[in-house]
């Protein structure tokens, strides 16, 4: 069987536009290989970002911690800054350094 010319044209046309879309598929943007891509890093921002509320909520009950209450600000000032009460005795003890004595 033979096919006329306009035929030939009309499937030589419709053969280039299937491999145009197959390569835009497989290789373009938007492929499946792009769109693997941007899934693997919507994955690692998504797992960031859950780092980072943790960290948030975090430092939201420090801030609440220091504004209401006086725990927080006594334990900074007796661990940072070496403060103690009235009427309490600090005792500092110095180790020996090991080795040469």
């Amino acid at each position: 069987m033979q096919l006329s010319p306009a035929r030939q044209i009309v499937i030589a046309l419709l053969a280039l536009v299937f491999v145009g879309l197959q390569a835009r598929l497989w290789f373009g943007e938007g492929s499946l290989r792009h769109v693997a891509t941007l899934e693997k890093e919507v994955a690692t921002l998504k797992q960031s970002n859950a780092k980072l509320n943790e960290r948030n909520r975090l430092m939201a009950a420090d801030v609440k911690d220091l504004k209401q209450g006086t725990e927080a600000v006594e334990e900074i000032a007796r661990k940072d800054l070496g403060m103690i009460r009235d009427g309490e005795s600090f005792f500092l003890i110095l180790e020996q350094p090991r080795g040469g004595e």
